[in-house]
This record gives C-alpha cells, structure tokens and sequence, in this order.
C-alpha cells in the first residue's frame, strides 16, 4: 500500500493530492524482510532509513536526507506481491476506484484509511498494479518532484490504450487534472508543471511466462554509476537482468524488479 508516505513538520507547507490531481506522488516497495530490505538498497543505492509511522513493518527511505520511496514488509502478513508500486494522486479514492472498475481494471485492495489519507491498490486491464492515494503528501513533496530521484515507466500492450485507461481514471490532459499527454514516436509521455513525469511504451506480452515482458510499471532511480549498482546488486543477493552504460534492469534479494539509470528524464 502507501507505505506512510506521510511525515509533515508543519501544517503551512501540506501539500494534498487536490493539488496535484493525476500526477504520479510517490513508490513504494512491498517486501517480506525488512532487514534484508533495507540491507540490499543501502549497499546498492546508498539509501539511509527512518521509521514509517504506521508501525515497525513500514521504512521510509532517504537519499540525500530527502524521502525517495516507502517500504513494507508486509507481503506475507497481506498475501501480496513482492513488488515496486507506483501511487497516483487523487481528489477521491472512491471515485478512482470506480472508474477504474468500470473501464475493466480491478481493485485488489481498499479503499482503505491510512491516516491522514485513503489508498487503494489497483491493476488496469491489461494486469499492471498502480496505487491510489487521497490525501496530504509530505511536507517537501515538491522537491521530491522537481528532483526527480524516482521515474516511472509503463510496459504495456498498447499504449495509447493504456493512455486512455489512466486518463479517463485521473482526468489527464482534461483541464481536471494537472498533467498533461502528448507523444513521441510509440510513446506516449506524461507531464506535470513541463516536467515529465511518465512514459508508457507498447510492447508488453499478457501472456508471457516471464514477469518482465507481462505489462507492469517499472520504477527507475536515478544513480551516479549504474555498474557499481549492478555489482552491488549482485553482492548482496540480487541479479541483473539487463545491462548496459547508462541503464540496468535489477531484481532485489526478494525479487522485485527495478531500474537504475544514469540519465535524468528531462524530456
């Protein structure tokens, strides 16, 4: 779920999801061994921790002293997946969950109150999971934003399908909300504020045995040296799925997949 994205030290510098309607807010990782978990992104991308205030399961991860991801080790109390999830701010979880419903996607879990806010976990029609949060951010959301240390991406069937899957769910380039899409060649890209934000790209396979070709959203962390995190990765229990100078494709100790890049997405 949200994993506690939540921390503010002043009630004057809340930002809420009204504000950002649309926009991608936050990632977070499920795992099953929070030790593990934070022992493997510490080695690998340098990460440090403080506590989530939802409970002992619930870390919030650091980079440069600024929140970069949530992390649960929940998976087996919830019987959920080990996986990297991205949440999408929303004006009313209800709402998003039944518009996702009524486009074909699924709801897997929530509605639910995680004070001070409501989430929900979602995958579209094609199978990709993606979040829902309604509610406050923490207090330096926008240099989360503007800094950029996570991207996501969308592997999926067909993308401008998918595109209009997640529009009509957060009123993307509506006027409503407060992204924007456009596209370039097979891509269709998401911006926030002439920032982008997303891209989503055709090509995924429903059916494939291999998780990585099945349509999923891929979380990238910006590094400063994509080789060391792969050896790192390797070391510590993981494995590199795809390698090259400016991008790897990792799978955790646990076996979520992420992609660490050497590029910013500036567009």
């Amino acid at each position: 779920m949200n994993h506690d994205m939540t921390f503010p030290t002043g009630r004057e510098s809340l930002i809420d999801t009204h504000s950002v309607y649309g926009a991608p807010c936050w990632v977070s990782l499920t795992s099953r061994d929070l030790q593990a978990t934070e022992e493997f992104y510490t080695a690998v991308l340098g990460w440090r921790w403080r506590p989530g205030k939802l409970g002992d399961p619930f870390r919030i991860a650091l980079a440069d002293g600024r929140p970069v991801a949530g992390i649960a080790a929940v998976a087996s109390m919830w019987q959920m997946a080990v996986a990297w999830t991205p949440y999408f701010a929303v004006r009313s979880a209800d709402e998003a969950v039944s518009r996702a419903q009524e486009r074909g996607g699924t709801a897997a879990v929530g509605p639910i109150s995680l004070p001070p806010g409501r989430a929900a976990l979602l995958a579209d029609r094609d199978g990709a999971t993606f979040g829902i949060w309604e509610g406050e951010l923490f207090t330096d959301w926008d240099a989360w934003r503007t800094s950029r240390p996570a991207f996501i991406r969308l592997h999926t069937r067909d993308a401008f399908d998918a595109a209009i899957f997640y529009g009509e769910i957060f009123d993307w380039g509506s006027g409503e909300g407060c992204c924007e899409v456009g596209y370039e060649g097979d891509e269709v890209v998401l911006r926030n504020q002439g920032d982008v934000v997303a891209r989503i790209e055709s090509g995924a396979l429903g059916a494939a045995p291999d998780p990585s070709l099945r349509p999923h959203w891929q979380i990238h962390f910006a590094v400063r040296d994509v080789g060391a995190c792969a050896r790192a990765a390797e070391r510590h229990g993981g494995s590199v799925l795809s390698l090259d100078a400016d991008e790897a494709v990792l799978r955790d100790a646990d076996g979520a997949q992420f992609t660490v890049t050497a590029r910013r997405f500036d567009g």
